[in-house]
């Protein structure tokens, strides 16, 4: 490939946003209700620890891994990785807290979690907190600046000024919830183990 034609497929528009990737978004959602429905302890606990892992993992990885090398990518680049990476964050990452915290819900009600005696119930209210900021953050901050960076990366000729400080917020926020990620897994191993 020369130097022109990987430049020019560098440059090129990015994806625009799919909806068909609500199908598998539903997939997940009805793996999630038949888990509660069914009851089934160890579906239900297995959904939950799947997501999360996923969750946490690729707040991680985006917040630590991704965030630090985006920032050093020159525009064309970085506007072609924004441009395929963005579209699926929308669907991925808020599918991920949906199945995580509703499975994670009706687990702790089924394990008789949501009930505990003082002091252990403290454990609870931690989680409920974490998860809490975790929403806020995810559904409040992310989803919107992953939409505005979307349509900002559509436009014929894009803002890079206003992309980079959507992403230095969005970076930054990925990393504070990576840091939240680490607080729930702490506080779900204690829970998990026996309080």
């Amino acid at each position: 490939m020369t130097d022109s034609a990987t430049t020019a497929a560098v440059v090129q528009a990015p994806a625009m946003i799919r909806m068909r990737n609500l199908y598998w978004v539903f997939g997940a959602l009805v793996v999630m209700a038949t888990a509660i429905i069914s009851q089934h302890l160890w579906f239900l606990n297995f959904v939950h620890v799947f997501a999360g892992l996923l969750w946490t993992g690729t707040d991680l990885f985006m917040g630590f891994v991704l965030g630090p090398i985006l920032r050093r990518l020159d525009l064309p680049t970085r506007r072609a990785v924004l441009g395929r990476l963005m579209p699926r964050t929308l669907f991925y990452l808020p599918t991920l807290a949906m199945v995580t915290t509703t499975s994670g819900w009706y687990l702790a009600r089924q394990m008789g979690f949501l009930n505990v005696p003082y002091p252990y119930y403290w454990w609870l209210i931690a989680s409920y907190v974490i998860v809490g900021i975790l929403t806020v953050q995810g559904f409040g901050i992310l989803l919107p600046i992953n939409l505005r960076v979307n349509f900002e990366l559509q436009k014929e000729v894009p803002d890079p000024g206003k992309i980079q400080r959507l992403m230095r917020t969005y970076i930054g926020v990925v990393a504070a919830q990576g840091v939240m990620q680490v607080a729930i897994v702490i506080v779900m191993s204690r829970i998990a183990t026996g309080m």
